[in-house]
């Protein structure tokens, strides 16, 4: 991971634990249902912006590296992986 992307994600992993943290603070005081579901589709968001991230990081480094490089077995195993990720299946 380059470290630009591991300052951005740790920043947003911080927002996003602050933002759970909210949520049982707001559970915990018995605050309006829908206000709750609201911040819980904040963190949502926050994750799949997170997730977007870390994907783009993986292309730009170890999916590219693999493609560039002369082995075969290491450039299916990141198309495999990169599959299985954005389809949902296992590896």
């Amino acid at each position: 991971m380059k470290p630009d992307t591991r300052t951005n994600v740790t920043r947003r992993l911080s927002r996003i634990e602050g933002q759970v943290r909210g949520v049982a603070k707001m559970v915990n005081e018995d605050r309006y249902c829908v206000d709750i579901v609201r911040q819980v589709q904040a963190i949502k968001a926050a994750l799949t912006s997170l997730e977007t991230v870390m994907l783009d990081d993986h292309l730009e480094n170890c999916v590219e590296s693999a493609l560039k490089g002369n082995s075969l077995k290491a450039r299916r195993e990141k198309v495999e992986e990169l599959v299985a990720v954005l389809g949902g299946r296992r590896k």
